[in-house]
């Protein structure tokens, strides 16, 4: 897998084209998995694991890394399968989600392929809410998992979610109900819109929760086509930048593009770090970028939003 992640810069530019390239990998069968190619830092040969008191199950221990500490986790284990076995002959892939940086042991690691959001696609209904899918693809007539990595992250070290009681203001929470303001959410985590969708409300916000950004899209061109006005309805839209269908950047240069709605405030929300993700907001003219998961920060911007929306009416 040497050289794998190499080409960083090229791939880049397929984001904001409404494409992604996947990595594909193993764990105990033959399903093959696939985890978004902009989340991973490397991937290697399992190292030696140390083992550390009072650990989550699923951590199989930590790894000395390029000068780092990380913890490794059995994704296969994660989902509530066996765990993996032989794990000298196993590969750990480093990624960065919501600023923290992890390895997943795997089984093997195949190749990078290159896709459009418009085929991935979310998990089939029938897959039941306790799945770790977050979409599903086709790959030389095959199926390919995309696991939700952040609900396995949710379980093995959830995220802090309080938030403090200096920034919120009572008397906005209090107006921002009374008017019943809401928030169009879009994500494919069911983890992370639930995450985002309490968040919101202790604000006094409503929320309308969709799963991606072709559903969130379709949702505010229904409200148009009824003649309805979009500031009638939402005062902002969260949305995620990966996401199956159509990512959180085409959603935003769709909506900026269209004359009816693009004074909708826009706020991207995503687990992608880096100042690229900065550089691609203003392109597509999202309206602010923040990284997840901070309630804190959230929160004060769905509030500065409010007091806007409050001032104009």
């Amino acid at each position: 897998m040497a050289g794998v992640l190499d080409s960083v810069d090229q791939r880049t530019k397929l984001v904001g084209q409404n494409r992604l390239e996947l990595l594909l990998f193993r764990l105990a069968d033959d399903q093959i998995y696939g985890i978004n190619v902009f989340k991973v830092r490397e991937v290697l040969q399992c190292p030696k694991l140390t083992a550390i008191p009072q650990r989550n199950p699923v951590v199989r221990g930590i790894a000395h890394i390029r000068g780092g500490t990380i913890s490794v986790m059995d994704m296969n284990l994660a989902m509530g399968n066996a765990p993996l076995d032989d794990i000298e002959n196993c590969f750990v892939i480093i990624s960065e989600y919501n600023m923290a940086v992890q390895g997943f042991l795997v089984k093997a690691v195949e190749r990078i392929v290159n896709l459009n959001w418009g085929n991935i696609h979310p998990p089939p209904k029938g897959a039941g809410k306790g799945n770790y899918l977050t979409a599903v693809t086709e790959v030389d007539n095959r199926i390919v998992e995309i696991i939700d990595v952040e609900k396995i992250l949710s379980e093995v070290s959830p995220l802090e979610e309080t938030i403090s009681d200096q920034i919120l203001k009572e008397e906005s929470v209090i107006q921002a109900a009374s008017k019943e303001l809401a928030v169009l959410i879009a994500d494919d985590s069911s983890v992370a819109r639930k995450q985002i969708k309490r968040c919101v409300e202790k604000v006094g916000v409503r929320t309308h929760l969709v799963a991606d950004g072709r559903q969130a899209l379709n949702h505010l061109r229904d409200l148009l086509d009824q003649g309805e006005s979009i500031s009638d309805h939402y005062i902002m839209l969260i949305s995620d930048i990966e996401m199956p269908e159509m990512d959180g950047y085409t959603l935003t240069a769709s909506i900026k593009e269209d004359p009816r709605m693009q004074d909708l405030h826009i706020l991207l929300h995503t687990s992608l770090s880096g100042i690229f993700n900065e550089a691609m907001v203003k392109r597509v003219g999202a309206d602010n970028f923040l990284a997840k998961f901070k309630p804190d920060s959230l929160a004060n911007l769905v509030q500065q939003q409010v007091d806007r929306t409050l001032e104009g009416r």
